[in-house]
């Protein structure tokens, strides 16, 4: 997932698309472990996507407390 998709993403689409990307990193480590994967770099690709998408909540969280504080 491009950083460009995730951006146009809802704050709530974002929770759902981690949990999602997460289980389904889980079962790629699992499927590796029992069986060599036919493309491990599969694995990095799932890390770096909830690496993007873990920024990009920590971003918005960020930017709505330097908002709430400015108003204050």
């Amino acid at each position: 997932m491009k950083y460009s998709e995730i951006v146009e993403l809802t704050t709530e689409d974002l929770a759902v698309k981690l949990t999602e990307e997460k289980a389904a990193l889980n079962k790629l480590k699992f499927a590796h472990a029992v069986s060599a994967i036919e493309n491990p770099n599969v694995l990095r690709a799932a890390r770096k996507t909830i690496a993007r998408i873990s920024t990009e909540i920590a971003k918005r969280k960020n930017e709505a407390k330097n908002e709430t504080a400015a108003e204050a």
